[in-house]
């Protein structure tokens, strides 16, 4: 039997209003609290992955760093506001917030390390050719993307 639809229910009992949500739906997570757990959870995946870039060299830190705060804008102002504040990985966080550019000495670095990292890829993984390729693809593209982005503020 199909539940009663709200006009019907008015029309059955005028002037009662919409039923009570029962106490156990009440408690389900709503769409907003879900939606703001899933950004925590790629915020705090995303703060990992810059973590790591801390530690290894070759690996990127303030990408991730910079989703893990766009993230954490959108779940938890307080994450969002210790990363922001971090005396090492704030400045470059507040220094994109501010000018919009990647420093050229970063550039140069970051470009390097995609070169040396397909190099690797090439000459000395055992991928097969169409992944090879793939990942030629995926740097080629980060390497545009980091090209594309001013290294100097306008103006």
């Amino acid at each position: 039997m199909a539940p009663f639809s709200a006009i019907e229910m008015e029309s059955l009992h005028p002037g009662a209003g919409p039923a009570p949500v029962p106490p156990a739906l009440a408690a389900l997570p709503t769409a907003t609290s879900l939606r703001r757990a899933l950004w925590l959870v790629a915020g705090l995946v995303s703060f990992a992955v810059g973590a790591v870039g801390v530690l290894l060299p070759g690996i990127p830190t303030t990408g991730p760093m910079l989703l893990a705060l766009a993230c954490f804008a959108r779940s938890s102002p307080r994450l969002h506001d210790w990363l922001l504040e971090h005396p090492r990985l704030g400045p470059p966080l507040k220094r994109w917030r501010r000018d919009r550019i990647i420093p050229l000495r970063a550039k140069v670095m970051a470009l390097s390390m995609m070169a040396l990292s397909l190099t690797y890829v090439a000459l000395w993984s055992p991928l097969p050719r169409w992944a090879v390729l793939a990942i030629a693809g995926f740097i080629a593209l980060g390497a545009v993307v980091v090209l594309r982005i001013p290294h100097r503020p306008r103006g």
